[in-house]
């Protein structure tokens, strides 16, 4: 198993798909300067006989392997809470985590938590050795038990660490990888995707991403570039069951634009309508839950800071294009992260398959459409 970041999928580009904005150069989230992404992806025979484990951990260190410890600037926003990320009571009240945020699914998170916390203790070991200091990681989840046996509890304190160990800039893979391998979405295989803007203010250039944990939405909902593709393939590789919403999505968004909290968790509400351009209008069963970071302003944890801090940050009056580059970046994400699944046979209920996307089909019922309505590009 590999999880380097060589891929033969093509992705919505690739594929001619006509999305817009500038990307940064790998159109991923790892665009934004230091912002690391590794993975461990869990594809074995499970304990019991006859199940599968198909699971693992995404994880995203937004100052990469620094060994001082730093707050990154965060607000989050939960469209539909069916789900869980840690962290956020001080998000709200502080506007900044430490550490890395990892993603799993909703049977691992105490155990990536515990090793989230061990990575923290380890890395910054002269500051936890020496001063009365907590960890509080950000961890998310989202559920993959009809794909992976999510009731053994295969994903391990080693398999997290992995993860966090071996992130890496530059491009990374999608789909069946990470937190992201046991995943559905709009009834087709998900998984990981990533997407990235550049975006300009008063002279000065950023960059935006998103990442997508895709583990949502029913395939009569599914759009691409408005396109009503679920409606399309409404009897394409369906599994019995999964009529209603079940899942969840997470979206990471990072900047190193400077922002404040309270922009941050503005723009992490725009994620939802990053997710409601594919079709999803966040179903009940859905935890639809978004985080939006900034790398900007760097400095120590407030316990060794002195009284008086300065801060930078952008005016609101130049936010339109952040919020149009979260929700572009989002929407292209979830397409990426389902041009790049592959097929995954179902543990419950057994004996199915839940497919990948064809790319042509999709393509060809996007740019069938676009050329019938003038839009085509």
């Amino acid at each position: 198993m590999s999880d380097s970041p060589t891929t033969p999928h093509r992705r919505a580009r690739e594929l001619g798909l006509p999305f817009s904005g500038i990307t940064g150069p790998h159109n991923a989230i790892t665009d934004v300067p230091g912002v690391l992404v590794g993975y461990a992806t869990i594809d074995r025979p499970a304990r019991n006989p006859g199940r599968w484990a198909k699971t693992g951990v995404t994880a995203i260190l937004p100052r990469g392997h620094a060994t001082e410890p730093q707050p990154v600037w965060a607000g989050y926003h939960a469209l539909n809470g069916n789900g869980e990320m840690t962290g956020t009571h001080w998000i709200d009240d502080g506007g900044y985590f430490v550490g890395p945020l990892c993603i799993t699914n909703s049977h691992g998170i105490g155990m990536v938590h515990h090793a989230a916390v061990r990575w923290m203790i380890e890395r910054y070991a002269q500051r936890w050795q020496r001063h009365h200091l907590w960890a509080m990681p950000v961890i998310a989840e989202t559920y993959d038990g009809v794909l992976n046996d999510i009731n053994g509890l295969h994903v391990r304190e080693e398999d997290a660490l992995a993860a966090m160990n071996g992130a890496q800039s530059g491009p990374i893979r999608e789909g069946n990888v990470g937190g992201g391998n046991g995943m559905i979405c709009y009834e087709y295989k998900g998984g990981t995707g990533t997407a990235s803007r550049r975006v300009e203010a008063d002279g000065d250039s950023y960059t935006l991403g998103a990442l997508v944990q895709a583990n949502h939405g029913i395939r009569d909902w599914l759009q691409v570039l408005g396109v009503p593709v679920g409606q399309a393939l409404r009897d394409d590789h369906r599994i019995p069951g999964l009529e209603s919403e079940r899942g969840s999505i997470i979206v990471v968004l990072a900047t190193d634009a400077p922002m404040m909290p309270h922009q941050l968790r503005r723009l992490a509400k725009r994620a939802a309508i990053g997710i409601g351009r594919g079709g999803t209008p966040g179903g009940n069963n859905s935890g639809d839950i978004f985080i939006a970071f900034s790398t900007a302003n760097p400095r120590p944890m407030p316990q060794f800071a002195g009284a008086k801090q300065t801060f930078d940050y952008l005016n609101d009056e130049v936010f339109d294009p952040f919020y149009l580059a979260a929700v572009e970046s989002v929407d292209e994400a979830i397409v990426n992260a389902l041009l790049a699944a592959e097929d995954a046979p179902t543990q419950r209920p057994g004996g199915h398959v839940c497919k990948a996307i064809c790319p042509e089909t999709l393509s060809r019922l996007v740019h069938g459409a676009q050329c019938e309505t003038g839009l085509a590009q």
